[in-house]
């Protein structure tokens, strides 16, 4: 009777607690054992994290007017008015930077040709939240090949992909007329790891001189991209050439020798 009398009264007294202490002071030692197992499963995937973004393969930008040889810009270029180029202005020249060249070359009564190259660079770093930069670049390159189709006042847009530069390449050519002349537009954008280069060459006749071929200006644009795009490479060789700590002989070794 004694061990009855004690269990009546427990019942009796978690009755008169409310439902929520019930739970939690008269439940069984299995189903709080249940509810703690639950916990320490769900444990783990709220302590994983997202997955980390590949990082960045460049961190530098070469110097963009020096990124196409001096050979050929005199090619392109003949009477370039500064053969060293006007560079772009910017901010953070390891993101972005940019240089162009322009001359006119003077031939008298048989007219003039104009030419005008301008070179582009934008970098992307990985990020977490934005991801990587590969992915950013080629974000970009979409966004650049956009703005170029929708150039003012283009006529006969073509565009094509074009191979053996970077990772991928897009050429845009274009015939322009204006200040009286038509002009031929060739534009690349061409994208080599996480950065975007953006190469755009054109040309025109001037006094009764022959307006240049677009086959010959869209070929002399893929040249100087190539150079450019290597340049980016060539850029950040520097860094990849430095030999490790460990691999320098330690003062010890030399000592012992």
């Amino acid at each position: 009777m004694h061990r009855s009398a004690s269990r009546l009264t427990r019942i009796l007294a978690c009755a008169a607690v409310p439902v929520m202490l019930v739970v939690a002071g008269c439940s069984s030692d299995s189903g709080s054992k249940k509810e703690s197992d639950g916990s320490s499963s769900s444990a783990p995937d709220a302590k994983k994290s997202a997955a980390a973004v590949a990082q960045a393969k460049f961190a530098e930008l070469p110097d963009p007017c020096k990124a196409i040889s001096a050979k050929t810009i005199t090619s392109l270029v003949p009477k370039a008015k500064s053969k060293a180029g006007s560079p772009a202005t910017s901010s953070d020249t390891s993101a972005r930077a940019g240089c162009s060249w322009n001359g006119l070359d003077d031939n008298g009564v048989k007219g003039s040709q104009y030419r005008w190259l301008d070179v582009g660079f934008t970098r992307f770093d990985s990020d977490q939240a934005l991801g990587s930069g590969a992915k950013r670049a080629e974000d970009d390159l979409t966004k650049q090949l956009a703005k170029t189709r929708t150039a003012e006042g283009a006529k006969k847009i073509t565009e094509a992909p074009v191979s053996g530069i970077g990772e991928e390449a897009t050429k845009v050519t274009y015939d322009l007329t204006k200040t009286g002349e038509d002009f031929k537009y060739a534009t690349i954008v061409a994208r080599t790891g996480n950065v975007v280069v953006t190469l755009t060459y054109n040309g025109a006749g001037y006094a009764g001189a022959k307006t240049p071929s677009g086959a010959d200006i869209l070929k002399d644009a893929e040249r100087a991209t190539k150079e450019a795009v290597a340049a980016v490479a060539d850029a950040n060789a520097a860094d990849d050439d430095k030999p490790s700590p460990s691999a320098s002989p330690s003062k010890s070794a030399k000592s012992s020798n």
